[in-house]
């Protein structure tokens, strides 16, 4: 017998006659009163199915006209080329810092520049009022805050809401076992400093976030690129290859869900073989998983951590990029060596302030929470898909792209013989800004790709920036 609400056995329902094509794209749903009288279900429970299927993306609420399936049109763009599994030498990395700075001061200069070279969301898309008024009543509760010292930690409550939020991903953590960092760069840093030393070589996804990059350049540490899949992330075939050809390889540092920039997703059988394999070899995971919240799929994603046993895995997240941009919090679960993050934690920065922590919390314990990650998901997809069929349209014969499932980007191959730098020179000069690709490696193969960021809603002002980057990209490829 299903186990499961029966609202989600009637969403479920729903759905696989969605997936089946017995309800058209464009189609519209039964009324919720015709739910109720064919399945003799509540108002509530037909209410609640549509509202789910509404969150899954799959049908869309008219104002006076009801609920309708999504009309999605296919992309017709062919997916990314697949690497190579190939290693360049890590010491080419010095300089990496210089290079990417160079190109965000420049994006910089002339605040009037249009940006789609982030990787965030709109303010728009975030639940700002709410927050503000958590602050508001834990300032009139508690008068003295501002003049008590942090908790070492970060918040109790806090810490107890990500423990809990961990379940998601599929694995157990205590609260002592959280600890609160400036967002997910400084628990990446913290990471990094207690598994490994200035010299000794990183193995990185390539592409990577271009932050961590700069990190391991100021740490004096190298990067190891290894090749990465748009389809599942990190290649075991080429980390196999990196760990016979570099004998002081000291950590993994992977994205398993929704890789920054690729937006790739790892199967759930590449997360466990990575996690083994880096116990068989003694070698730290360091997980990044700041963005599986967003993921626009019918069930959670499962952290790498989920299938670690011994503790060798440090999983590194925030909410930075899914609940409040402003507050930059970030957490860390440091595994078998969590007592040495907490003290390199203490040495380079003190405890976190503690007010937008417990706003956050409180935020949490209200089902706040779920609620906004379900309409930022649905926000998300209907932005990512409108921006692909947009470069689909508008951009030159030979542009690839793979639609992530997720994410506030998309990662888009030119084609042949443009190069990304010249893209950012042009586009710069003409009033918008794309990340080039040669920022999240130093591969020379990545200068053949853009990254292009979603997380702004449809508007007269992003169709033309996304106008003025297709005409550059047509000029270059003549």
């Amino acid at each position: 017998m299903d186990s499961a609400p029966l609202y989600q056995q009637l969403a479920d329902h729903y759905r696989q006659a969605i997936h089946a094509g017995s309800l058209a794209p464009g189609r519209r749903m039964p009324s919720v009163r015709a739910l109720m009288s064919t399945h003799d279900v509540s108002l509530s429970t037909a209410l609640q199915a549509c509202r789910q299927l509404e969150s899954d993306g799959l049908v869309e609420a008219r104002p006076r006209s009801g609920y309708f399936v999504q009309a999605t049109t296919p992309l017709r763009l062919a997916p990314i080329t697949e690497p190579a599994a190939t290693l360049p030498d890590p010491a080419q990395y010095i300089g990496m810092h210089q290079r990417i700075s160079s190109v965000l001061a420049r994006s910089q200069q002339d605040p009037s520049v249009f940006s789609l070279g982030g990787a965030r969301g709109a303010p728009s898309l975030y639940p700002l009022a709410a927050l503000q008024q958590a602050a508001s009543r834990i300032l009139r509760r508690d008068a003295t805050l501002y003049g008590e010292a942090a908790a070492p930690r970060g918040h109790p409550a806090l810490r107890a809401a990500l423990a809990r939020l961990a379940l998601r991903s599929r694995f157990t953590l205590s609260p002592d076992e959280v600890l609160i960092t400036h967002g997910c760069t400084e628990a990446l840093q913290l990471a990094l400093r207690a598994v490994a030393g200035p010299g000794d070589v990183i193995a990185v996804e390539s592409p990577t976030y271009y932050g961590l990059l700069q990190i391991l350049e100021s740490l004096g540490m190298r990067a190891l690129e290894i090749p990465c899949s748009a389809q599942t992330g990190l290649s075991m075939e080429a980390l196999e290859l990196a760990v016979r050809t570099y004998d002081n390889i000291r950590a993994v540092v992977a994205m398993p869900n929704l890789q920054n920039p690729l937006g790739s997703v790892m199967p759930d059988a590449h997360k466990i073989r990575l996690v083994q394999w880096c116990e068989d070899h003694g070698v730290p995971l360091i997980e990044d998983d700041c963005l599986s919240a967003t993921a626009d799929l019918d069930t959670p994603l499962a952290a790498a951590k989920a299938w670690d046993r011994s503790g060798n895995v440090i999983y590194c997240s925030s909410v930075h990029k899914v609940l409040a941009p402003g507050v930059r919090l970030g957490w860390i679960a440091g595994g078998k060596w969590h007592a040495r993050v907490e003290m390199l934690k203490f040495a380079l920065s003190r405890p976190n302030e503690m007010l937008s922590q417990a706003a956050v919390a409180e935020f949490m314990a209200t089902g706040g929470y779920e609620r906004h990650l379900r309409r930022l998901r649905l926000a998300l997809r209907q932005q990512r898909e409108w921006t692909a069929q947009v470069i689909a349209a508008t951009f030159p014969a030979g542009t690839r792209l793979t639609l992530p499932r997720g994410g506030f980007h998309l990662w888009v191959e030119l084609p042949e013989g443009v190069s990304s730098e010249a893209l950012f020179e042009q586009a710069l000069r003409e009033g918008v800004y794309v990340a080039p690709g040669l920022m999240f490696s130093n591969s020379p193969r990545c200068d053949g790709f853009v990254r292009i960021n979603c997380g702004t809603p449809h508007s007269a002002q992003l169709e033309r920036a996304l106008g003025t980057v297709a005409a550059v990209v047509h000029r270059l490829a003549a």
